[in-house]
């Protein structure tokens, strides 16, 4: 079979064997294959962020010296079963996988570590019981876009967001927009994207924003006051002091009244939730300057070196700073049968097509936000051009 390996940071076609799958595990011919940014950070951080994995627990995530074959966002459809399935997938059946792949009582990245190879390939494998048919005809284009949009349902179901609440997506690349996407089928009315490019901003309105910053013109928190959002520490310190002033007319104490308020949630400061999905150095701390008191932060870009922030800062604001990664298995379930309904629709994000001879080209691509958003392989298409959506 032709497959794509990252070897010292450069993507070449190879021709390897084809994969046998191994007990409880089926082969899958691919057809689709989402480009990743985190695919984009591992060809060149692998080795950094693979350090900080041995630190987790985890010894075989990717390093440069190896030759991997990257991809975890895959569509395909059975070709084949090993020993000891159930066979309940029968072959030619379009299906979509979690991206996880046991060696022996390992459990390996699939896409992400030389043990596990990914979907930039004709073939691979994944585990039969993490495998899921592809229900109501679910176009393959937008099935692949199952893994992706686990990412950004979890990151929202972590950020606790309720309808009435402000929503601010810093970052409008796939990962930013996935959550917008996501915000906009939990049905939240307020909805601020911020990111410096046009193309992206456009993006972002379409799959559900209700308005889009340049962050390099203003604020993504710039309408904070008129949210009632507390801006600075004298605002909240006043606000207090106005509340025991009103109260203290009262003909009880001012704490049994503030007690009373407290048990109904009167007293809870409103403020937005914020999914950073930049991932660069300096972020973390910049949101936290900005943003009003009391904001929910949530983590989303990954940030492949160090990073600084001031947690004086976020003391000061009462920040709550969450961080999040993948998904658990039910909501990749529950985002591939959402996409099957349409309660949730991210094909505006898909932007072009390529075959594997242009998975290298396709990754330069990447690098112009006014160009691509998201860039999927097709392994059956000829040349190096990647073709428009």
């Amino acid at each position: 079979m032709r497959a794509v390996t990252c070897h010292q940071s450069q993507l070449s076609v190879v021709d390897l064997e084809t994969p046998v799958p191994a007990t409880g595990q089926v082969l899958l011919e691919v057809q689709r294959c989402g480009i990743c940014g985190s695919d984009l950070h591992a060809r060149v951080h692998g080795d950094e962020l693979g350090a900080v994995m041995v630190e987790t627990g985890y010894d075989d995530f990717m390093r440069s010296d190896q030759h991997v074959i990257l991809g975890h966002e895959l569509y395909g459809v059975v070709a084949d079963h090993g020993p000891g399935t159930t066979k309940k997938l029968a072959t030619g059946t379009p299906v979509v996988s979690l991206p996880l792949l046991r060696n022996g009582t390992a459990v390996d990245a699939l896409g992400l570590s030389a043990k596990a190879p990914g979907a930039y390939a004709e073939y691979l494998v994944t585990q039969e019981n993490l495998t899921l048919k592809v229900p109501n005809g679910l176009a393959a284009d937008v099935a692949v876009l199952t893994e992706p949009m686990a990412v950004g349902w979890h990151a929202v179901a972590r950020g606790e967001v309720r309808k009435k609440d402000v929503a601010v997506v810093v970052g409008c690349g796939p990962v930013g927009l996935a959550v917008i996407t996501i915000l906009k089928s939990r049905g939240v009315r307020t909805i601020i994207a911020s990111d410096p490019s046009p193309g992206r901003r456009a993006l972002a309105t379409r799959l559900g924003a209700t308005s889009v910053v340049d962050p390099t013109e203003g604020s993504p928190f710039a309408t904070a006051k008129d949210h009632k959002h507390f801006t600075t520490v004298p605002d909240t310190l006043g606000a207090a002091m106005d509340a025991i002033d009103q109260m203290s007319r009262l003909p009880v104490g001012w704490w049994h009244a503030w007690r009373a308020a407290d048990k109904v949630g009167a007293t809870n400061p409103k403020a937005p939730v914020i999914f950073e999905c930049v991932g660069n150095p300096g972020m973390i701390d910049s949101i936290m300057a900005g943003a009003p008191l009391f904001s929910r932060i949530v983590v989303v870009g990954v940030c492949m070196g160090g990073d600084q922030i001031r947690p004086s800062m976020a003391i000061n604001k009462e920040i709550d700073l969450r961080f999040v990664i993948g998904y658990t298995p039910l909501e990749f379930r529950d985002t591939l049968h959402a996409l099957a309904d349409g309660t949730i629709d991210p094909s505006a994000m898909l932007t072009g097509r390529v075959g594997l001879d242009g998975v290298a080209t396709a990754f330069d691509a990447l690098g112009d936000p006014e160009t691509h958003a998201k860039i999927v392989i097709d392994p059956r298409l000829d040349g190096s051009q990647v073709h428009a959506r």
